[in-house]
């Protein structure tokens, strides 16, 4: 037993190998990216938006291709001191892994890079009320990823002009997930 439970362990670390031939940043498969999904990580240029209490602070559940090839995002947030589910639909734009969806302003929603069975990288533009703020995201297929899969996202920040002192990491901070 003690034997089935250590490969069972030795496979899930295994399985969150990092390689980067699984890489898709373009021509995207959205069908393999409906599923479950947890925050992992966050980054925005105003940065009280993410952090507790900010309106942008949301724990993804899932993600589902809809109908139309939109995106339905399921998600919760504390709301006085209350787990709140959402779910909002992406609307496409016709560029593959774009959308636009109405969620606290306007916002464009586009998949930086994507290992479909490990993680996603999201960048989303937020208008609203005549400011914008960006904010990229970083969703896993497990509650927590191996370092190799946050440098990854402390680059793509970096490349969009989001230092260290922007990221808030969001392992084991949902206050909505029982394990």
């Amino acid at each position: 037993m003690a034997l089935l439970l250590l490969s069972l362990g030795l496979g899930l670390v295994c399985a969150q190998d990092f390689n980067t031939q699984r890489i898709v940043q373009t021509n995207y498969d959205i069908s393999k990216v409906s599923g479950t999904w947890y925050s992992i990580s966050m980054a925005a240029d105003n940065r009280k938006r993410i952090e507790e209490g900010g309106d942008l602070r949301i724990f993804i559940k899932s993600i589902q291709v809809v109908e139309d090839g939109g995106l339905k995002l399921s998600f919760h947030f504390m709301l006085h001191a209350e787990c709140t589910d959402v779910a909002v639909v992406c609307s496409k734009t016709g560029k593959s892994g774009e959308y636009t969806i109405n969620y606290l302003g306007e916002n464009s929603l586009r998949i930086l890079e994507a290992d479909y069975q490990r993680y996603v990288i999201l960048h989303m533009r937020n208008f609203r009320n005549g400011t914008a703020t960006q904010v990229l995201a970083l969703y896993g297929r497990f509650p927590e990823l191996k370092y190799s899969f946050l440098d990854r996202f402390n680059k793509a920040c970096k490349s969009h002009g989001l230092g260290p002192e922007k990221i808030i990491p969001f392992s084991n901070q949902n206050p909505c997930y029982t394990r």
